[in-house]
């Protein structure tokens, strides 16, 4: 089941839903913490990583229900996790590190940036060899995704000051 994509279309139609929803909660976070969010560029950095993280799970779940060849899916799956892999590198390397003891230094030591993006790129690549997992990779890629995006979202809204 792991390899069809027809068994998949139910999940990929939640995951857009849920992370659509979330993306839109991050841009109210955002909103109602714009000035601390513009004064730092760590803060700016890591609100990019969040939105990064959602729009990985929007993008998977597009991915996912988009009628096509079995190897195209693979392969943009791939190609998705490298992107968004680099993005996220980036981004992490603007913000530095934090030497404040507040929110930007549990965002920095609790997003899951990187496992999302290789789970993304190991649900593409068993998904192609038909070997390994194929699209069971994408449930924990999307809890991360989600989890790490809700959680810097709510840390964005409730713990900065500004």
């Amino acid at each position: 089941m792991g390899y069809t994509t027809t068994a998949w279309l139910g999940f990929g139609e939640a995951l857009a839903a849920v992370a659509g929803a979330l993306t839109g909660l991050l841009f109210v976070a955002l909103s109602v913490r714009s000035a601390a969010v513009a004064a730092s560029r760590s803060v700016n950095s890591r609100a990019a990583q969040t939105l990064v993280l959602f729009m990985t799970s929007v993008l998977t779940a597009v991915l996912l229900v988009a009628p096509q060849p079995p190897a195209a899916l693979g392969s943009e799956l791939l190609a998705l996790a490298v992107v968004s892999g680099i993005v996220l590198i980036v981004l992490d390397r603007r913000a530095g590190r934090s030497t404040e003891r507040g929110a930007v230094r549990y965002i920095e030591r609790f997003s899951p940036n990187m496992v999302t993006a290789v789970l993304v790129g190991v649900a593409g690549l068993t998904f192609l060899l038909k070997a390994g997992g194929g699209l069971y990779w994408l449930i924990p890629a999307a809890v991360a995704s989600l989890l790490g995006g809700v959680v810097n979202a709510w840390l964005f809204l409730v713990k900065m000051t500004g």
